[in-house]
């Protein structure tokens, strides 16, 4: 049987801009993350709220190559790169004072991907 990969078209977008960005700006994060978003939908991370308030500071940057969900709490911004998001998580986010954006932007706004941590 051949593997097919994701059906959902921004999906195969997302996937296919991250692996040319990996490939412009010789940042091999965008290649890691590309390679989590194209493993099974049930093989994807889930992350809560809680779990980046444990293990980042305050300014920090944060992709999950998954989806991010809102239990828990949030008490110090940060910007938060997912490819899709609950809205208590997007509420809890922005009430501390970060952002909640997809994974496309912020290879906008960091193209080399530094300062940048994976969380999962």
């Amino acid at each position: 049987m051949r593997r097919t990969g994701p059906t959902n078209i921004v999906l195969r977008k997302t996937i296919d801009a991250l692996k040319k960005a990996a490939h412009r700006n010789k940042a091999p994060i965008w290649r890691r993350i590309a390679e989590e978003l194209e493993r099974p939908r049930r093989q994807r991370r889930a992350v809560n709220v809680s779990r980046i308030n444990r293990y980042t500071e305050s300014g920090d940057i944060v992709v999950v190559p998954g989806k991010v969900l809102g239990a828990g709490t949030l008490d110090h911004p940060v910007t938060v790169a997912a490819i899709g998001f609950t809205r208590k998580a997007v509420e809890k986010i922005r009430a501390a004072g970060g952002k909640p954006i997809h994974i496309l932007a912020l290879i906008e706004e960091n193209p080399r991907g530094s300062n940048v941590k994976i969380i999962g």
